[in-house]
């Protein structure tokens, strides 16, 4: 049986008695540092939530609903501009705002709603921030009318016993730095006749004006600026931008650019080289694409699908196959696309019977997302657990625009006639 005393006394005799002592000394010296290091790492992510969750708490949001005019010949620039606009990466970016008030980037909500085959446009602001969301809107958009209205999502409330839902998250096929298809591509950058224009955004558009009576469907683009706050990869304090970082690699990878590759006659030991393997135009078309994505300003993400209906009038064809339908015109082989993420909610049940016994699981996964979609939580908690996804303004205008006369569908809700301004020579 091994005694604490023979403990002691092997102790003494690796370790003299001074060295043990200086040992000692420098273990209390330092002890204070280890204790605020370690409160840190356990008690900062705690306050950082409460600060978080204190801010959102106090801070007021507003619903705006956009009415479109019958006659809309803006294409999808405009709403890039926009975009523009409300890129604000300033508000959150201090350390000693945050620690103060729980401050950070603005958040918004873009939604394309269908209530009962009405389509509906909103945006969720904070509601200080609303006078420069509608100035930026009415700005590119003259003849839109945009009113405070209530949250359409209240009402909504799921019991698996009258109605059944679908729900899911999407994610890209492929990494960030890959642009999906854009109106660009499809040429409504030019601003064509009305007649010659192809908006992508249409067929959702026309999907949306379809749902039947006491049917919903709710698509949400939750935003907020994206920035260079990524840890650096092997540093503790650097900050970098990855989505750049891996555009830069990824097109590196396609032109085969290897910086340790030596020049012959070159003096340096290592430079860039292209090792010139005759691109194809396709890899010349991807090239391009990604360099023109990472130039221009970019959002975090995060978009949902919802469909509800009741249980006897529930259509899983038409209804999912509709959502993810309505985004496939976005998507390309060569670059990127949009598709459900396989992870979060109903999108993870297969139907097999026994993977969820009298559809417990459904039901308690149609609660969460329900809560998801009416908080519009994806960067704070409680619903913050999935990466975003990484969007420049041309790609997010391309799925979050408005249409023109080009979309026909009777129930898109439009202001029923042009308003006209008062003649300047009206006497006094």
């Amino acid at each position: 049986m091994i005694r604490f005393g023979d403990i002691i006394t092997d102790w003494q005799k690796i370790f003299p008695s001074q060295m043990s002592a200086d040992v000692i000394e420098v273990v209390i010296s330092i002890a204070p540092l280890v204790l605020c290091f370690i409160l840190y790492m356990v008690f900062w992510p705690l306050w950082k939530n409460y600060m978080r969750s204190k801010f959102l708490f106090e801070t007021k949001h507003t619903l705006l609903e956009i009415r479109l005019p019958k006659d809309v010949f803006k294409s999808p620039l405009s709403m890039e501009v926009f975009l523009n606009a409300i890129n604000n990466t300033a508000d959150g970016s201090s350390f000693g705002a945050f620690w103060k008030s729980g401050e950070r980037r603005p958040i918004y909500s873009l939604e394309i709603v269908s209530i009962e085959g009405r389509v509906k446009f909103f945006i969720r602001t904070e509601d200080r921030r609303k006078g420069g969301v509608t100035g930026a809107l009415y700005s590119q958009y003259p003849g839109i009318e945009i009113n405070e209205v209530e949250d359409y999502t209240r009402p909504v409330n799921f019991d698996p016993k009258v109605s059944k839902m679908w729900a899911a998250e999407f994610s890209l096929t492929k990494p960030d730095p890959y642009p999906i298809k854009t109106y660009i591509d499809y040429g409504l950058d030019k601003d064509p006749k009305e007649e010659y224009k192809i908006d992508p955004l249409t067929p959702m558009i026309e999907f949306l004006g379809s749902v039947g009576p006491n049917q919903q469907v709710w698509i949400q683009y939750i935003i907020r600026a994206h920035k260079n706050d990524q840890d650096k990869p092997g540093t503790f304090f650097g900050k970098t931008d990855l989505w750049k970082d891996e555009a830069k690699e990824l097109v590196d990878k396609l032109m085969v650019r290897d910086p340790k590759t030596k020049v012959a006659g070159s003096k340096s030991k290592e430079s860039d080289r292209i090792t010139p393997p005759s691109l194809n135009e396709g890899e010349k078309d991807v090239i391009a694409a990604i360099e023109r994505s990472i130039s221009k300003p970019a959002f975090d993400v995060g978009i949902r699908g919802l469909y509800i209906s009741p249980l006897d009038t529930f259509q899983t064809q038409f209804g999912v196959g509709g959502i993810l339908s309505s985004f496939k015109q976005f998507n390309t082989e060569n670059l990127n696309g949009f598709k459900p993420n396989g992870d979060m909610w109903i999108a993870q049940l297969k139907g097999v019977p026994w993977e969820d016994f009298k559809g417990y699981r459904r039901a308690k996964y149609s609660t969460w997302a329900l809560d998801a979609f009416k908080r519009r939580s994806y960067f704070d908690p409680p619903w913050n657990d999935t990466k975003p996804l990484i969007l420049n303004t041309e790609e997010l205008a391309t799925i979050f625009h408005f249409p023109g006369q080009v979309a026909t569908t009777p129930t898109l809700d439009r202001v029923p006639s042009k308003k006209g301004q008062a003649p300047a020579n009206i006497p006094i």
